[in-house]
């Protein structure tokens, strides 16, 4: 064989093991799901906002006699 058709050949095989390794992903490299898609600050404070702004009304609204 020349050297060309060795290297050929040689870039041939490694081109099919990588044909019958596809697909074959690592478990540990997928997503697990278990990871919120917002940080827990982040979180806290939509929760700190929308709880407050609750209170905020009903306090509001039973200060002045429960007219709207």
């Amino acid at each position: 064989m020349t050297t060309s058709k060795r290297l050929a050949v040689r870039k041939v095989d490694k081109f099919e093991k990588n044909i019958t390794k596809r697909g074959a992903v690592p478990e540990t490299t997928t997503k697990k799901g278990k990871d919120y898609p917002v940080g827990p600050v982040l979180l806290g404070f939509f929760v700190f906002v929308v709880i407050g702004s609750s209170l905020f009304q009903i306090i509001r609204t039973a200060t002045s006699g429960g007219m709207a």
